[in-house]
């Protein structure tokens, strides 16, 4: 596959799992992950016991649906769930009943201010059922006898995950999340683990890895809490650095969340990357967060994960509706964009050591043939490049802090880097002189 087709290859894949019915439990998770292990065949799909302690949590019961609807007046259906999975409110409990219009008003969800969107709603924890719909329909609705069905079940079963562990060099890992528990919305849901999956796929296709990879995909909040109390000492021991992935489709920005810390690696790395490929992206605070970075960086946890995004969740307005797809809001174009700005900064890791001169005084560079024979004061980019990388290498700033001084992307100074190495006037310190 080649990388300029990359963005439809993901679009193409975020059309193919769009349909599925995605919950924090359930078949709908399952399906999205044997899909996903087709591309990732060596992706373990793991599963937690309902009942299960998480820290404060408890697993919650698995939840099936197998159709869902009302009736109106004069028989016809509406919010019919096979039609759109959105028109159900994510965990309702099995219903089927006879009731007035304002005995049903209860249990519908609209947007005055979106006629045409339907909304999304869970009721994951409390017991409840209920329907959405768009205003403009709910609008419509007349006074008589509604018949509502709902044929669900919620039981003892499992939630589940799935997880990728890549050897590197290194115990030190990488660490990628991304969450699996959305029905049918393609920016908020779909792009995230779909750009995740080829990021996947192009790490285990690199011949050398520094650092060792962890990758998962899980149902948001109560994924990752249980991840946590199943790994937590070994991710604090290990992970080096790690991004929360999602809202990375759309072609409208490029946004930056941080960890709580606000300093670490994966934060500086982020913010290089982005500032490289968009100078207008927007950077957020640590107040503005609402996704999986709010268990990765709790206190007492504090993994170095920052979010890397697009347009940010919460912050367009087709965000939590029907309206999330994929002709109006995620392109190729979008998810190319995403998938390399997740790229980037991974290379960029890779490639963080720590340059230290050779030799002593500047290095004669034209003997070497990296300086020009004939000196008249002006100095190509490139031969400024090496002449600076050359006065930044004291062992103690790492590749990134000197991609800065230089006022360059890290990756436009890998190839100057491998030339000074070829000619032995540098070496790369894995870690910091003291």
């Amino acid at each position: 596959m080649s990388n300029k087709n990359i963005g439809s290859n993901i679009w193409d894949f975020c059309k193919e799992l769009l349909p599925i019915n995605r919950s924090i439990t359930g078949e709908g998770v399952e399906q999205t992950l044997k899909k996903i292990k087709l591309h990732v065949p060596n992706l373990n799909i793991k599963r937690v016991p309902s009942g299960t302690q998480v820290f404060d949590w408890i697993v919650p019961k698995e939840w099936k649906i197998r159709n869902a609807w009302i009736k109106l007046p004069n028989g016809d259906k509406i919010c019919d769930f096979k039609n759109n999975n959105l028109h159900l409110v994510g965990y309702s409990i099995p219903v089927h009943k006879k009731l007035s219009l304002t005995e049903l008003q209860k249990h519908l969800h609209s947007l005055p201010k979106q006629k045409k969107a339907i909304p999304y709603v869970t009721s994951y924890y409390k017991e409840n059922w209920g329907f959405c719909i768009s205003e403009e329909e709910r609008n419509n609705l007349i006074e008589g006898e509604y018949e509502v069905y709902i044929d669900s079940e919620l039981f003892d079963g499992n939630l589940t995950y799935g997880e990728v562990l890549i050897k590197g060099d290194s115990k030190k890992e990488i660490f990628l999340s991304t969450y699996i528990c959305h029905p049918s919305m393609a920016n908020n849901e779909l792009s995230g683990p779909c750009v995740l999956t080829f990021i996947t796929k192009w790490i285990l296709s690199l011949k050398n890895k520094r650092y060792s990879y962890r990758i998962i995909f899980i149902p948001e909040t109560i994924g990752s809490i249980t991840y946590l109390s199943k790994n937590i000492d070994y991710l604090k021991k290990y992970v080096y650095a790690g991004f929360n992935i999602t809202c990375i489709g759309d072609e409208r920005a490029y946004s930056f969340l941080p960890s709580r810390k606000g300093d670490t690696i994966s934060d500086r790395l982020a913010k290089h990357t982005l500032k490289a490929i968009d100078k207008n992206y927007i950077e957020y605070k640590w107040s503005d967060r609402g996704s999986d970075e709010r268990q990765y960086c709790a206190p007492l946890v504090d993994l170095p994960v920052a979010s890397i995004m697009r347009t940010k969740y919460g912050m367009y307005d087709e965000y939590h509706t029907s309206l999330d797809d994929l002709e109006n809001v995620v392109t190729p174009g979008g998810l190319e964009g995403g998938y390399w700005s997740v790229r980037l900064c991974i290379e960029g890791l890779e490639n963080n050591y720590y340059p230290l001169v050779n030799i002593l005084g500047e290095p004669q560079m034209g003997k070497r043939g990296l300086y020009p024979s004939i000196s008249n004061n002006i100095k190509s980019d490139e031969v400024k490049l090496l002449m600076d990388i050359i006065s930044w290498s004291d062992g103690k700033k790492s590749l990134v802090d000197i991609a800065e001084l230089c006022n360059v992307p890290i990756w436009k100074t890998f190839p100057s880097v491998e030339k000074l190495k070829g000619h032995n006037l540098i070496k790369l310190l894995k870690e910091p002189l003291k």
